[in-house]
């Protein structure tokens, strides 16, 4: 089997599962078994390593190439860490290849575009080649929820530009929105449901208050858009209360999702939020803190990295793209840390996530080319 393939199937096989605020039980969850390989990894590759303790069980693993004569200093920076795996219709852990696709959960978003880093570093290490960077090679925990991998490998790194990897079609991505997540809650009185009229019910309360906030995110997409991201948006993802049928809930919750545009403020957004619904009820509801948030990526500054970037995809594919996307990466974080940093990797972003996802084994392969032509452009 290709090397590469071997890796990606390698690491599809080992579950790395975000428990996205669950309680963990069982081996399919937190980054600690692929950590582990990516040790042997280096270990092997006979370069310096590093693994940094974000959380039990979840570490960052960094590791370090540096070129003789280099003058400049390149960051690669994966996450470990997968979706769940709730409604997957393919085994997730498998690594099924039919077709010239590699299945399972973290194949697509993003153990492939880690294959392809791993194997553009691995041969610049193992050739040698005199017109290298100096090159640092990160792979990061808890992308897929809060951020914690990367705000703490910023902390510790420095480079002069950042490749971040995510599922682009082998495109540049210079832009993309940011988030901010909060929760909404309301109370009530529990009372048995067959006299109803004693108690206050939490779910009616959070049903007027979801009204407005319907309401305050239809005016949102009618603001002034990013010429390349659109309007910022805003959408409630989770919703939870009571204890059982026969009991009036004495609580529910909503959480927040607010997709936010270069320049804005997080907490200015929570704000607005909190503040435009206190003014339309006078229905008692408590807007809890924002509880992660990660800015949005501005192309600025850029400019020399996209045009490096973008003649090695020339070189390998003929032409390429610069994009903008509505969803978040790590590469906000890095950038924000004023390393200039754009997302770029195998996959499309329609097949992260999903009940079969899947990659296409030739683009981990043309993926890590055109790294390896940057690295040593």
């Amino acid at each position: 089997m290709n090397p590469a393939h071997q890796l990606l199937q390698d690491l599809v096989r080992i579950p790395s599962v975000n428990p996205m605020g669950r309680s963990v039980s069982g081996d399919k969850f937190l980054e600690v078994r692929v950590t582990d390989y990516l040790e042997r990894f280096f270990k092997n590759l006979g370069v310096a390593y590093r693994r940094s303790m974000v959380a039990p069980q979840r570490d960052n693993i960094v590791a370090r190439y540096d070129s003789p004569g280099a003058t400049k200093t390149i960051l690669l920076e994966v996450h470990q860490d997968t979706v769940p795996v709730d409604g997957m219709v393919i085994e997730p852990f498998g690594g099924e290849i039919r077709e010239g696709k590699l299945f399972g959960r973290g194949s697509c978003d993003v153990k492939g575009g880690m294959t392809s880093m791993l194997s553009a570093f691995a041969r610049v290490v193992k050739e040698k080649p005199k017109s290298a960077v100096n090159v640092i090679m990160a792979c990061t925990v808890d992308e897929e929820h809060t951020f914690l991998g990367v705000q703490h490998l910023v902390k510790e790194v420095r480079a002069d530009m950042a490749v971040i990897a995510e599922p682009t079609r082998l495109q540049i991505v210079d832009a993309h929105k940011g988030v901010a997540r909060w929760k909404v809650r309301t109370e009530g009185r529990a009372c048995h449901s067959s006299r109803p009229d004693q108690g206050v019910n939490a779910i009616y309360r959070m049903g007027h208050i979801l009204t407005i906030i319907e309401s305050y995110a239809e005016r949102l997409m009618r603001l002034a858009a990013h010429p390349r991201l659109g309007p910022p948006t805003l959408s409630v993802g989770r919703i939870d209360g009571g204890v059982s049928v026969n009991t009036v809930p004495d609580g529910c919750v909503i959480e927040i999702d607010r997709r936010l545009l270069p320049g804005e403020d997080p907490i200015a957004a929570w704000q607005d939020f909190r503040d435009c619904v206190q003014s339309h009820t006078k229905v008692p509801f408590l807007c809890e803190e924002v509880w992660m948030a990660c800015p949005a990526l501005d192309s600025t500054g850029a400019d020399e990295l996209r045009a490096r970037l973008g003649a090695a995809i020339d070189a390998v594919e003929g032409k390429h793209e610069v994009l903008a996307v509505p969803f978040g990466t790590d590469a906000s974080s890095v950038a924000m840390a004023k390393i200039p940093a754009v997302v770029f990797g195998p996959g499309d972003i329609a097949q992260a996530h999903t009940k079969d996802e899947w990659v296409e084994l030739d683009q981990i392969d043309r993926a890590a080319e055109i790294l390896y032509r940057f690295l040593t452009a």
